[in-house]
């Protein structure tokens, strides 16, 4: 057994003594691009998504130097035409780059690590002479050609290099130079059946011949064919859940929310294991390392990411064009880079379809929060703090409270959002009862053209709580916002509420700069 070649299936038998989710279809995908012009991908996700694990299951399938059948007997796999055809039939090298990033900070950095695989790859063919000035590629080809050999070549986080050193340093050209060479050549097609790189960010948009664009990119912007990969479904999920004993809504407003291509709910894959492991749900994502970089993004401030941010806390979605960002975490440029970080971070969520990036869930929203906090947003986090008050204040129908608390809201948000008409009132609004997400679903629905906008708040599962309608008003008056409640007979997301229920009525009078509010308690049954 290697270091590097010939490791065995241990990582993947590891996985599978405990609690494993059958993430095996994945293998198929690659074998499909197996010796074909699409056999060199990057498959990047935010951290704690699971990038290692799939890795270590690809190399325990493909690794030569082992039997994997039987890890592989009970899951998907086994049922795809390609699964016998390549089961443990390659000359496999799995290189994880944290190795070498914790251990060596200096300019040489990429000579060791070909030395090191070098080494270890000649012990595993000692018929194979290296020639005195050899490197890593060299010697993969002489094999290759005395052996008939191909390999498959595994990189877990293949940016951590990138993510260590600044561009332009001698060891990032290094190391983009030794890519080339491994995987742009005509040898590569020779010497590999695929290779598997995995990281955070995609490859890098190079302006020079240095570029890999012979890379297939799967990434949490365009996952391709390998969307329903990179997270649990809400199926594999609620299986969990009922095998372990723990409440699925939990885990649904917990860690659920992000779309990944055409995959619409998609939860964090070890959120919800710790929070099976713990027997609990909470906020589990400090532990990824993302957060200083997310605090350092928020402080840049670029014109209009404040706006967004809040815009998104409310339950929001914001436009996005994430085609300029460069994937490089050192070149942050525009308000657009920044929100692409932080979807490939995983802090905020992506929909292709509409260009539209959005806060998935409660877990991400509060260490957000807590970003936010730490950055001097004292304008947000005084409401944020004052949302439980005012949730309070609804539940026991203190009309002059609520309306006290959204006057406090207005004030806060008026240097920041433009407060006049009733979508920036229902974003300040939906800001203020941002505590009611801990036990309600909150819907924000706007009629185009109709002149109003409703927040719409249905009690989550166990939860006694009534449900809650507001209308909103600018200009006019609180009871005309309950009259248009009863008028239209409730909005589309109460249909098929039974039970106790606020009508809120709430109107900005903009003369006066105040708010009114008009509660009536009823029953729908």
């Amino acid at each position: 057994m290697g270091t590097y070649i010939n490791i065995g299936n241990a990582g993947f038998q590891s996985a599978r003594n405990g609690e494993y989710v059958d993430k095996s279809g994945l293998i198929a995908v690659v074998n499909g691009t197996l010796f074909t012009e699409r056999r060199f991908g990057c498959v990047t996700r935010c951290r704690r998504f699971g990038k290692s694990m799939a890795a270590k299951m690809l190399y325990a399938y493909y690794d030569h130097s082992c039997d994997s059948r039987n890890l592989f007997a009970d899951l998907e796999i086994v049922r795809d035409p390609s699964f016998e055809k390549h089961l443990n039939k390659y000359a496999a090298i799995y290189l994880d780059m944290t190795n070498f990033v914790s251990q060596y900070k200096s300019d040489d950095i990429v000579d060791k690590i070909d030395a090191a695989l070098l080494e270890d790859v000649s012990k595993a063919y000692p018929d194979v002479a290296i020639a005195q000035d050899d490197k890593l590629m060299d010697y993969l080809l002489r094999v290759s050609i005395a052996k008939e050999e191909h390999f498959v070549f595994i990189i877990d986080e293949w940016d951590a290099i990138c993510r260590e050193f600044a561009p332009g340093t001698k060891a990032m050209d290094a190391y983009v130079s030794w890519l080339r060479r491994l995987f742009k050549s005509q040898d590569a097609m020779r010497v590999f059946a695929c290779a598997y790189m995995t990281g955070i960010l995609p490859v890098k948009k190079y302006k020079t011949e240095s570029a890999l664009n012979n890379f297939i990119e799967y990434s949490m912007v365009v996952p391709r064919s390998m969307a329903r990969f990179f997270g649990f479904t809400k199926d594999e999920v609620r299986t969990l859940a009922e095998k372990n004993g723990i409440d699925f809504e939990d885990l649904v407003k917990w860690y659920d929310g992000y779309q990944i291509g055409n995959e619409p709910s998609m939860f964090n894959p070890n959120s919800v294991m710790q929070a099976i492991d713990n027997g609990y749900c909470t906020s589990f994502w400090a532990s990824t390392g993302a957060y200083d970089a997310v605090a350092h993004y928020i402080q840049m401030n670029y014109e209009g990411l404040k706006d967004d941010i809040i815009q998104m806390l409310a339950g929001g979605r914001c436009k996005v064009n994430p085609t300029k960002f460069q994937n490089d975490m050192s070149i942050v440029r525009s308000k657009d880079d920044v929100l692409t970080v932080l979807i490939h971070l995983g802090y905020l969520s992506y929909s292709w379809q509409k260009s539209e990036c959005y806060m998935p869930n409660k877990e991400v929203a509060g260490e957000m929060v807590n970003a936010i906090e730490d950055n001097n947003w004292t304008e947000v986090a005084k409401a944020l703090e004052a949302s439980e008050q005012l949730l309070e204040a609804t539940l026991r129908g203190d009309e002059e409270a609520v309306a006290r608390g959204v006057d406090a809201a207005h004030d806060e948000h008026t240097s920041i959002l433009s407060y006049n008409n009733e979508n920036s009132l229902a974003c300040v609004l939906s800001l203020a009862y941002y505590y009611a997400r801990n036990n309600y679903i909150v819907h924000r629905e706007f009629a185009t053209g109709k002149g109003f906008a409703d927040l719409v708040m249905i009690p989550r599962k166990k939860v006694s709580s009534p449900a809650i309608i507001l209308e909103l008003k600018y200009n006019k008056d609180a009871d005309t916002a309950i009259s248009q409640i009863l008028r239209k007979q409730y909005p589309a997301k109460v249909a098929d509420y039974s039970g106790e229920m606020l009508l809120v009525g709430i109107n900005y009078d903009k003369e006066q700069k105040t708010h009114q509010c008009h509660i009536e308690r009823i029953n729908k049954s």
